[in-house]
């Protein structure tokens, strides 16, 4: 036996198309690999590879081992594609009206070319136009705005709420809001609502205008009426709520969160207080229609909500009585931290003797047991 060459022929390419076979195709060749390398059994190399027989064999008859593309799919372009029906004179007359009305479409051009005497439909003149545009032939017409763009306004100070940011205690995301009053005809009041979202405590007030100078005044409000301090507030991007609303949350410290375009859902609380109060109040209550006097009565409603009605959401509690709740557990919650054991209220009558036992109490270890006994008669 002579040996020419040691190279297996057409190495490199075999090599060159390997590199370039898609993650199906490579593998594909390690199917017939594995065929070739365990005597040629497709039964073990179906099992092997989870595939089914019908796709081993179809794929084994196109493989070629000098050719690593035919393990690529091939084309599902149909052999015989349909071919256009229309003429070249419809295709002129539909692009000379697309150049003469460039911003009309099918539906309108159709109208004119079968007053021209075409008989064509609304989807032929949208096809054409779709390969008119495909080929280059039709190029759109450039738009000249020619109407003021506005002008978006930089907010120096509120961002949108991050996602991580959580709400559990009073005063950590307070949502404010505006409502358009109008109980008669050319009189508009400007209505301001803010609500904690933990406690639902309102704070109202009502305005003839709705500006930042006004939204401003109600910030000061807002702080000296909420029984807490004011860590976070969110509103929406009126213009109310820039300005000088934005400049007093910076000086107070309060933090200011914006909500996206036309996403009134994200501030969701306030706005069911706003169907609360028209329902409850400005629907039921004859009010002033002076400003000075209206908040007088706001004030006493605010006092009834925040104190008298109770809330569904809080389980029928007001929000004084829930903040009173609230401020209650969480001191027990810091004395039973501090301490290191649950505290428990002990009857009157009753004698407390302190067990030197250590016992175990809720997997807490204890150095001494409080034992609870009846009184003696």
């Amino acid at each position: 036996m002579q040996i020419k060459s040691r190279s297996v022929p057409h190495a490199r390419r075999l090599a060159r198309v390997g590199a370039e076979l898609s993650k199906a195709a490579r593998l594909r060749l390690r199917w017939m690999d594995h065929y070739a390398a365990h005597g040629q059994n497709a039964a073990l190399t179906c099992r092997y590879f989870g595939i089914s027989r019908q796709t081993f064999y179809r794929w084994r008859r196109r493989y070629d081992p000098h050719r690593l593309e035919s393990l690529e799919e091939r084309s599902h372009r149909p052999r015989r594609v349909r071919q256009p029906t229309w003429s070249g004179e419809l295709v002129l007359a539909v692009l000379h009206l697309r150049e003469q009305y460039p911003r009309w479409g099918k539906d309108k051009l159709v109208v004119l070319l079968r007053q021209a005497g075409w008989q064509v439909s609304t989807s032929m003149v949208g096809r054409i136009l779709r390969r008119l545009k495909a080929r280059g032939v039709l190029r759109e017409a450039p738009r000249t705005r020619v109407s003021a763009r506005k002008r978006r306004w930089r907010r120096p100070y509120a961002v949108r709420k991050p996602k991580d940011y959580g709400v559990q205690e009073p005063g950590d995301l307070v949502q404010v809001d505006t409502l358009d009053l109008r109980p008669l005809p050319g009189v508009v009041l400007k209505h301001f609502t803010a609500r904690d979202v933990v406690s639902r405590w309102d704070v109202l007030e009502a305005h003839t205008r709705a500006t930042a100078t006004t939204a401003a005044g109600f910030l000061e409000a807002l702080e000296a009426r909420m029984p807490f301090p004011v860590k976070a507030i969110q509103v929406d991007g009126g213009s109310e709520f820039q300005a000088a609303f934005e400049e007093a949350c910076q000086q107070r410290g309060i933090r200011l969160f914006v909500l996206p375009p036309r996403s009134p859902k994200l501030n969701g609380c306030v706005e069911r207080a706003q169907r609360t109060h028209t329902e409850e109040f400005y629907e039921v209550v004859p009010f002033s229609l002076e400003v000075a006097a209206l908040n007088q009565e706001l004030l006493a409603w605010e006092r009834i909500y925040n104190t008298v009605r109770p809330h569904q959401a809080l389980g029928y509690l007001t929000p004084q009585q829930f903040l009173r709740q609230h401020q209650r557990q969480r001191k027990e919650a810091e004395c039973h931290s501090s301490t290191g054991r649950v505290q428990r209220l002990v009857p009157r009558g009753a004698v407390v003797v302190q067990s030197s036992a250590p016992t175990l109490s809720q997997g807490i270890p204890k150095e001494s047991r409080w034992r609870l006994l009846r009184p003696t008669a």
